[in-house]
């Protein structure tokens, strides 16, 4: 299998139909579209620890779940953060391609990968764009238990709440920047609310929404995506190699 002839595939499995107007994934940088693919990296970013570990492993592809490029690029110039980036891969030969708010919507893509972490049952869309979960825990639980029990569960280093006032058991999710659904969380009936980012006045409201919020960080809310990616890619074809690398920047004191 070739470089375009997985990409092929993985845009028909993870469609850019399903992307926000505003989004830019996809294929993110390809030199050798016909270079055949036999290794590939998966993660939630492509830094530069990233690309430095697929250059040094022989990969071919990276695959990941940020854009590599989403703002615009006025110039590939050496010493700016993605230009750096792009040079790396051009020289290397690695092609790198992102799936960002398509892989948030598909079924059994992000929200849904998270609502598997929190063994959520009678999973449901909700929210304008369908692109959050909800569903109900097993047992009832306090916020401050919910919230011990998401950071277990996703792994985290340590996740921030805010008590909404009640018991938890119907719980909506949304990975990564999720702060602008809370009021959707409310109105769908949730008592709690996971998601990757809120804002100090979202914690200061909780109470008044009635709703518990979670904040267990955009990384740890979405990173459980990468191994559905592993997944797809198994798909397209069952010899290539896959393998997923951490792609956290941030340190925990």
């Amino acid at each position: 299998m070739t470089v375009k002839e997985l990409y092929k595939f993985l845009d028909s499995r993870i469609p850019s139909a399903l992307s926000c107007e505003w989004d830019n994934d996809g294929l993110m940088c390809c030199t050798e579209p016909n270079r055949a693919v036999k290794k590939v990296l998966v993660a939630l970013d492509i830094t530069d620890d990233v690309i430095d570990r697929a250059i040094e492993g022989g990969y071919d592809v990276i695959v990941s779940h940020h854009p590599l490029i989403f703002h615009p690029i006025k110039n590939i110039t050496a010493g700016e953060s993605v230009p750096n980036r792009l040079i790396k891969l051009v020289k290397s030969g690695i092609s790198a391609m992102s799936f960002h708010t398509r892989l948030d919507s598909l079924d059994g893509g992000v929200n849904d990968e998270l609502a598997k972490c929190l063994a959520l049952n009678n999973i449901k869309p909700f929210g304008e764009d369908g692109m959050g979960r909800i569903g109900e825990i097993e047992n009832e639980m306090t916020a401050r238990e919910f919230a011990e029990y998401v950071a277990s569960s996703l792994s985290a280093c340590g996740v921030s709440y805010a008590d909404g006032g009640r018991s938890v058991r119907k719980v909506a999710v949304l990975g990564g920047a999720g702060s602008d659904c809370i009021h959707e969380a409310a109105e769908a009936g949730a008592d709690a609310y996971v998601s990757g980012e809120f804002s100090h006045h979202n914690y200061i409201e909780s109470k008044e929404n009635g709703i518990t919020i979670v904040c267990a960080g955009h990384y740890y809310t979405e990173n459980p995506v990468c191994e559905v990616v592993r997944r797809i890619l198994l798909e397209a074809d069952k010899n290539i190699e896959v393998d997923i690398t951490e792609s956290n920047c941030a340190e925990y004191i």
